[in-house]
């Protein structure tokens, strides 16, 4: 048993929750999203009460006694060492006190109830707190908290509102706190956006007030336990079995690679299916701001770059971690998003020995990601032409992937691009594979049909038949 302490009353009400009644945006949630497993619907009149969770059927009582609960463990438990515990150790130790507890106080409530009350505040100590639903759900990508009272979590493509509710925003910055301390980062007036992740690999993003007016907001990624890969993305349309294979063959000819498109397109799951097929002899190092990326291969290094102190300094950018890890003795580099100055540095690898290197960038389609890319370049080299730029371009980059969400929340791969070279001062780039929307079905969803261009050998046959791959190259249905 853990040792004694002193009460702390602004512990128990910073942290204590307090459950509120639930609101549920019934027309705005599909039929297949069922609310119950994330918080608790509302019943009508003629629903069997019993049916209903204890906080909902009886919220005054259940608040009082978890309150009461909740100041007994803070008495009896140091906190700081049972967050040091095994998650299984730490929840035996806060059901034993929990039971002992009621059964001093002689408190009338079924097991059920007890180990309801158990698993909250096993939620508040450990976890998340009123989240803890959100975050077992693996079919749940997006967690978007918009102060105390509004949780969104985008499901099967769509976005929405949720039940869940903080008690205040006070109860909200403790817990943005506690996953922000995880990772040696501090969120507060002094410092108010922070990025970090979780220990299953969660990218965490916290802005807190005064930047955020109406209370912290948190967005949570979260990554399934599951990696995807391509034939999983074949699976829910994604991609073709033909452009599957396309990709495979991308992959392992070791071609310089951009993943282009939006937010929540699936840009960082379409990279992790791409370097599944990176040969397991090869040294890959992988730079990003918050790391996310899951490779597979044995030989990895997986950096990350570091915001400053609080006295502003020993702050690591992306653009140091790149120039560093060309002294690693790389055979390819990942960066996880290219959005600055490093940009000059990925071109400068790629075109320097290291093929096979990859990058994702936000942009709208294929030939807006080679703009983008070269934009980025000329804010951090205006001194250099825009013709040596595009030339660099040319010699570094083989193929843009563009991923989209569309409108109904699917995501789809919309094509496969080479660039070719330059013709004047204009750079060319020939698609290899597109994706064509026929219209939209009766349920909502959009039809279409991912197809070739009719290219008959594409700038990368010499690369695939140096790889041995030019006969599936050529078997594909993109030719």
């Amino acid at each position: 048993m853990f040792g004694r302490r002193g009460k702390s009353s602004e512990t128990v009400n910073s942290s204590t929750p307090k459950i509120v009644s639930p609101q549920i945006n019934s027309e705005s949630a599909p039929s297949n999203f069922n609310l119950d497993k994330i918080s608790i619907k509302k019943k009508t009149d003629h629903d069997d009460q019993s049916q209903l969770l204890f906080r909902e059927r009886d919220k005054e009582r259940y608040y009082r006694l978890k309150q009461d609960i909740f100041t007994a463990i803070i008495e009896v438990l140091d906190i700081s060492a049972l967050a040091s515990y095994e998650i299984s150790r730490a929840r035996d130790e806060i059901r034993d006190i929990t039971t002992e507890i009621i059964s001093l106080r002689s408190i009338q409530i079924t097991l059920e109830e007890q180990e309801e009350i158990v698993t909250d505040l096993c939620g508040d100590f450990l976890g998340l707190g009123p989240l803890e639903p959100l975050m077992e759900r693996d079919d749940i990508n997006d967690i978007m908290v918009n102060g105390p009272h509004q949780v969104f979590a985008e499901y099967d493509g769509r976005i929405q509102l949720t039940t869940i509710e903080f008690r205040d925003q006070q109860q909200l910055m403790n817990i943005c706190q506690r996953i922000v301390g995880q990772v040696g980062r501090r969120i507060d007036e002094a410092s108010p956006i922070c990025d970090a992740r979780l220990l299953d690999g969660s990218r965490i993003n916290v802005i807190a007030p005064p930047l955020a007016l109406e209370g912290p907001v948190l967005t949570i990624r979260k990554f399934k336990k599951d990696r995807l890969t391509l034939d999983q993305l074949q699976k829910f349309g994604a991609v073709s079995k033909a452009l599957a294979d396309l990709i495979q063959i991308i992959g392992r000819i070791r071609c310089n690679v951009l993943i282009s498109g939006g937010t929540g397109s699936g840009k960082t799951t379409l990279l992790n299916c791409l370097t599944r097929y990176i040969d397991s002899t090869e040294r890959v190092i992988t730079c990003e701001d918050t790391a996310e990326l899951q490779l597979q291969q044995p030989h990895v290094v997986r950096l990350e770059t570091r915001p400053p102190s609080l006295e502003g300094t020993g702050e690591i950018t992306m653009r140091d971690l790149i120039k560093n890890c060309l002294r690693m003795r790389p055979e390819r580099i990942i960066v996880g998003e290219v959005r600055g100055a490093e940009a000059m540095d990925l071109l400068q690898a790629m075109n320097t020995g290291h093929d096979g290197s990859m990058g994702t960038v936000h942009a709208n389609n294929a030939r807006e990601a080679i703009a983008r890319i070269e934009a980025l370049v000329n804010m951090n080299a205006s001194n250099l032409p825009i013709r040596v730029i595009r030339d660099m371009i040319v010699s570094s980059v083989d193929v843009v992937i563009q991923v989209e969400r569309l409108r109904d929340g699917s995501r789809r791969v919309m094509s496969v691009s080479e660039v070719l070279g330059l013709e004047g001062d204009t750079l060319v780039m020939q698609d290899l594979a597109i994706y064509k929307i026929f219209g939209e079905g009766d349920n909502g969803r959009l039809k279409g049909q991912h197809m070739g261009t009719g290219i008959f050998r594409p700038r990368m046959w010499e690369r695939a038949r140096y790889f041995n791959e030019d006969a599936r190259l050529e078997m594909s249905w993109m030719h």
